[in-house]
């Protein structure tokens, strides 16, 4: 009986300079990577409605459209992970492309081994939670969730979050009403290498609040402790509470 060949990982490479894709190639492909590439954003745009790719590899510097308004216009259509190229390594820079909804950067020049290291880590993070949660989680009258579905509900409007953020969300509820130290949720969304990288933590944090709190300077839903993690209201315990008092 012929055994079915699992599909390999697409990969468009979106960079201005031949030298750069060539090196990229070489090493995904040598890594089991399908490699595809353009040399501008304009191209990168439409290619991706016919490649379909499992992950994009953005250059900042490019002629045309630059990374960023790329990266801005892809957002528009797509939650495809996206990692940043950057010959500069500001952190202004990274925390820009982190705020257009980039899952991560690589600073150039980078070595293969971190390239692939860090294609293989976004891809394992924004792929479904291993544990899925069979039930409807009513936190309160505004906010349900169905991690089964995928389905985000605020005042029940469906709320649409990149995969990240649903990660985040999902190891958060998860532990609901115990502290998450800053490293452990760093290991579980975006991988043990990244336990360091607190301002990703701060970030994505601030992008849930924005989309789940009636008033994100305030928030009631995940709450900061700080110095040590995050915390996700212990909405069980509440309504086990009011229920003894209802009796």
């Amino acid at each position: 009986m012929a055994t079915s060949k699992k599909a390999r990982r697409r990969i468009l490479v979106v960079d201005d300079e031949p030298r750069m894709i060539h090196f990229i190639r070489l090493n995904l492909e040598h890594d089991g990577f399908e490699v595809h590439d353009a040399s501008s954003g304009s191209e990168a745009l439409n290619k991706m409605r016919d490649i379909l790719p499992d992950l994009l590899l953005l250059d900042v510097m490019m002629p045309d459209l630059d990374g960023f308004e790329t990266l801005r216009l892809i957002r528009e259509i797509s939650t495809v992970p996206v990692i940043m190229l950057t010959a500069k390594g500001e952190e202004d820079d990274r925390v820009r492309g982190l705020e257009l909804g980039a899952d991560d950067y690589v600073t150039k020049p980078f070595s293969p081994r971190e390239l692939v290291s860090r294609v293989r880590a976004v891809l394992r993070r924004t792929e479904m939670p291993g544990e899925a949660v069979h039930e409807i989680i009513e936190v309160d009258e505004r906010l349900k969730f169905d991690f089964d579905r995928r389905e985000i509900w605020v005042e029940d409007e469906l709320v649409k979050l990149r995969p990240t953020e649903y990660r985040l969300l999902f190891h958060l509820v998860k532990n609901a009403g115990w502290v998450v130290p800053h490293d452990q949720l760093l290991a579980k969304v975006w991988g043990y290498e990244y336990r360091e990288e607190t301002h990703y933590l701060r970030l994505y944090v601030n992008y849930l609040r924005q989309k789940l709190e009636e008033n994100p300077s305030d928030p009631i839903y995940i709450l900061t402790e700080r110095g040590v993690g995050y915390r996700f209201v212990d909405f069980r315990r509440k309504k086990k509470l009011q229920s003894s008092l209802d009796e």
